[in-house]
Order: C-alpha cells, then structure tokens, then sequence
C-alpha cells in the first residue's frame, strides 16, 4: 500500500507523539509541524524536531509564529481586558495558528489530509476542527478521538503503545498534560483533574514563594494606542516584551493560579495556568485606559471584551463576529497612550504610576480633595441625581411601608 501524505500538529508530547506510528501504521506518510511562538527553549525546540524524527516522521518543520500571535491574539485580548470568566487568560490561543500554518504546509505537500491529538473530552478539539472548516476543505483525522471508542483510559493506552514500539515516554507527560507557548503554561491531570492540591510536580516558570527575591521589581510599559511598544524606556517588540515579562515576573510568582471552567461540551475543567506577561500587560493596560476613556466607554466596554474572550475561547476565531468586536475594540483605543510603572513584591503586581497626555483630569478639582464648585451646587446635583429613589421612598413611607 502506497503512503498518503499527511500533516500532524506535533507538539513532542504523549498525544502528539503516539500520533506519529499509529498513523504510519495506517499507511500515512507523516509530516509533522511544530508552531513556536517563542515560549519554548532552544533545548526545547531541539527535542521536538529529534523527537519527531526518532518516531518516523517523513519530515519535520518549525515556524517562528511568535510575532503573529502578539499581532492576531495578544493585542485584542489586551485591548478586551478580561479572561475567560474572568480568570483565565486564553493561553490556547495559540491552537488558531497552529493549524494555520499546519494547512500551509498540507498546500506544499498537495494534500488534504489533515491530523491533530487532540481528545474528544476537551475544548481544543472544537478550536481545531472550526478553525480547519474555516480555512478550506481538508479531512480532519484525530488518532486520539478514535482509540477513545475502545479505550477509556487513554494515557495509560497511549504511553504502553510508545514504550512496547521502543519510544521513551518522557516522566512529565506520564503524569500531566503540560501544554506551553509565550502565552505561559497550562498543566492538567493527575490529581488537578480530581480537585485535589496540585502536587510539587505541578510547576513550569513559577518560583515558590520560598524563592521570591526579596526586593521588589518595577516594570516601565509604554503604550501607543493600547499597544505595549516600549519596554523600561526603550522601544521593542511584542514577542521581546512577552519575554521580558514572563521571564521577570516568574522568578515573583505572578500570573500562577488554579481555575475552573465551563467546557464547551459541558465538562468541568481544572488546571494550573501560569501566565506572567498577560497578568502584567492586562493590568498596565486597564490601569491606563481607566485615565483616558470616558465614564461611559468604561461602563460599556467590557461587555465587547467579555464577549471577546468568549468567541476567542470557544473556538470561533474565524467568525466574522470576532472582526465586528475588534472594530469596537480598536475604536477604544484611540486615546490609550502613555506609560505605566507596575510594581511585584511576589504573587501579584500593581500599576503603580501611570502618565499620558490624554488623561481625564480636572485642572480644577481632584477627588476627595478641592472642588471648583460650591455647596449649594452640590447639593443640587444630588437631589436631582437621587430624585427617583426619593420619590419612591417618600411614597413608600405615606403607605405605611407596605
């Protein structure tokens, strides 16, 4: 039987990499795919390209995505200024870009044949297959969905399958998932998946509070119409800023927590996420834009973001309704100039100072300090502002509280 051209999303772990021989096994030539978006060690990208060669991959290709998901993820998430349920920071998003180029490299080749690992409990599969029906008309196969018919401990299935072919199965990912990028870290499995304390196994970046240095970190952000461009003064890019910050902040603790989430399919889902960088820009971000956008753009906007992370999280990247809130999203951030001093003594950080040209502030009156206007005129406002309520309750006391 000839070999058929396909493409596997490889990411050196246990699902990724049983992949590559069941799908040989089944006549495939595999062409796996490795999307760095500059989360990853030198050492790192070295182990997924050896390890896809040692399982028999027909070949094996690395591509540099780390300015194109600051560009399509990391700049609107910032702009939207909140996580999914208000916890967690999208650090998935990366799955948009990884089939992207996954389906550049099936064009080379001449094919329509398209593989990923990912399982049928999770969301990632829901990213994945939309994102592909998007994008043209290719056949989806996911080895993992597939052995999930005839088997139900499928990590256990998956790790014997490796080692009985003669493939080292890497401690890590016996244990957990541990999934990475620039965005920062999710780790899954074990006793996160059963609600229990996270064990010591259970860390990426992170430093235990134990190891935070004792003096505090500050940070200097600069941002052109809500884009972080300048880093401690100096001008750089957004892969270099996502870097710093997670690099920096780690060694504090910030950006690690414990979530739970709604599933698309309905499952509860908990993980560890460890997210530094996106902890920080968020809260640079907000504390600057809070300073120039009106009262009434602040009251609205974050019902655009929320909906924003939503479509982001739920696999619709490539509805047209994400464009419509960007449109929003990029009309906010008109006036968001100016920088941001954030401050870490460990665990959390602060916007400690911030400046621009464009912040609302009276030159005439600061709050809880001096007023341009005097009593009688405040006094007014007040009775004006509350004057429903007042109504309601003068008419409320006439018919004795009832």
């Amino acid at each position: 039987m000839s070999s058929k051209d396909i493409v596997l999303a490889f990411s050196g772990g246990l699902d990724t990499s049983f992949c590559v021989p069941y799908l040989m096994e089944r006549g495939y030539a595999v062409h796996t795919v490795f999307v760095d978006t500059g989360g990853v060690s030198t050492e790192e990208r070295e182990y997924i390209e050896q390890r896809a060669h040692e399982l028999g991959a027909a070949s094996h290709r690395t591509v540099d995505a780390s300015q194109a998901i600051w560009d399509s993820f990391v700049t609107p998430l910032i702009w939207a200024g909140e996580f999914y349920q208000g916890q967690y920071p999208l650090l998935v998003s990366d799955r948009y870009l990884i089939v992207q180029a996954s389906l550049e490299r099936c064009d080379e080749l001449g094919t329509k044949l398209f593989a990923h690992g990912c399982t049928g409990m999770g969301n990632d599969q829901v990213r994945f297959d939309l994102t592909v029906k998007a994008l043209g008309d290719y056949t989806i196969i996911a080895p993992i969905r597939e052995i999930q018919r005839e088997h139900t401990q499928v990590r256990a299935y998956e790790q014997k399958y490796l080692e009985d072919k003669g493939f080292e199965v890497r401690a890590k990912t016996k244990h957990y998932t541990i999934n990475e990028n620039v965005l920062g870290v999710t780790i899954s499995g074990g006793e996160i998946d059963a609600w229990e304390i996270p064990e010591e196994g259970a860390v990426a970046w992170c430093a235990p509070r134990a190891e935070w240095p004792s003096e505090p970190l500050r940070i200097e952000l600069g941002f052109d119409k809500g884009v972080a461009t300048m880093l401690n003064g100096k001008a750089a890019t957004g892969p270099e800023i996502l870097a710093f910050l997670n690099r920096e902040l780690a060694k504090y603790g910030v950006g690690r927590s414990l979530y739970t989430g709604d599933t698309n399919i309905g499952l509860k889902g908990r993980i560890v996420f460890e997210a530094p960088a996106l902890t920080a820009l968020l809260t640079a971000h907000r504390a600057l834009e809070e300073t120039v956008l009106s009262k009434q753009q602040n009251r609205f906007k974050p019902e655009i973001g929320r909906k924003w992370t939503e479509v982001a999280y739920e696999g619709f990247f490539n509805d047209p309704i994400k464009a419509d809130l960007e449109a929003y999203l990029v009309s906010t951030q008109r006036k968001v100039d100016g920088k941001v001093i954030i401050e870490t003594r460990g665990g959390t950080v602060y916007a400690v100072k911030v400046e621009s040209k464009n912040l609302l502030h009276s030159k005439k009156a600061t709050y809880a300090q001096a007023a341009d206007w005097g009593v009688a005129e405040a006094e007014g406002f007040i009775k004006l502002y509350g004057m429903s309520s007042t109504i309601w309750a003068e008419v409320d006391r006439a018919n004795g509280g009832k």
